[in-house]
């Protein structure tokens, strides 16, 4: 039986495999050229194996895991965001407000507030704005109120600090800002605004892994991508006496003087 009663099992999967195909040219094999394209540090690298016990082979795929990783944010956030569109009452749109939840017989707020429509800024992680971001963000809201005297505007957090819906006060221009209807919310907290179902979104999270790997395994298109780096690092290190440390060294110090002369 499907345990979701606010999005339905086909809308679920094809949202899954929608953001997996947002990985892209992540998923694409990693070789030296691609692995060492911003040039990695090798002095590092070879700090971290040492330090934490690791082997070269560990290394180097937690540096392309690493590498991989630095956009994936991004690809999380669309998941995150556009799950909503498949949510009776709600609207992605494609710019503006991330979502636009509304109902007709009004969203009750926790001071007792009722209003029509919320509009929603939505960040992955409570800690990935700066006070300007947040200045320029708390300022789109206001004007949102100025312009509909019947909504509420929400910053919704991913990964907050703690389950919240709390008014949000932030700096402007150095002055301390806040209003009632400017709230700070985490996932948890909009998933039940949205849905009225307090752990609507611990039942997604719950079914979340099984229904990854159920797409992974039924999509042609997902393939676990086969990285050549550590192959071809062993390689270069036969070439100079079997030093795989030197090989590292390359990466990024190939036409250092001395380390040239090994070429």
């Amino acid at each position: 039986m499907w345990d979701l009663s606010f999005i339905s099992e086909q809308d679920f999967k094809k949202h899954v495999q929608l953001t997996i195909q947002q990985y892209g040219e992540k998923l694409v094999p990693y070789d030296m050229n691609r692995f060492n394209s911003n040039i990695v540090d090798p002095i590092k690298l070879i700090f971290d194996k040492t330090v934490y016990r690791y082997s070269w082979e560990e290394i180097i795929n937690n540096e392309i895991f690493r590498q991989r990783d630095k956009s994936n944010n991004n690809d999380i956030g669309y998941f995150h965001q556009r799950i909503f569109q498949y949510m009776s009452g709600c609207v992605v749109p494609k710019s503006g407000w991330d979502v636009i939840l509304t109902k007709d017989n009004g969203i009750m707020l926790p001071d007792g507030d009722k209003v029509k429509t919320v509009y929603v800024e939505m960040k992955n992680k409570h800690n990935t704005m700066n006070s300007a971001s947040s200045g320029k963000t708390y300022i789109k809201m206001q004007g949102q109120l100025l312009s509909d005297d019947d909504c509420a505007c929400f910053l919704v957090e991913a990964i907050a600090k703690q389950s919240q819906n709390i008014t949000w006060s932030v700096s402007v221009d150095k002055t301390k800002q806040k209003h009632r209807r400017i709230r700070r919310v985490s996932m948890d907290e909009f998933y039940y605004t949205v849905t009225g179902q307090t752990d609507a979104f611990y039942r997604m999270c719950l079914l979340l892994p099984s229904v990854i790997e159920e797409v992974i395994e039924n999509t042609d298109a997902v393939t676990i991508p086969n990285d050549t780096v550590i192959s071809e690092l062993k390689s270069i290190a036969e070439k100079e006496n079997g030093s795989f440390a030197l090989a590292l060294y390359m990466l990024g110090f190939g036409t250092y003087k001395g380390f040239r002369k090994e070429c």
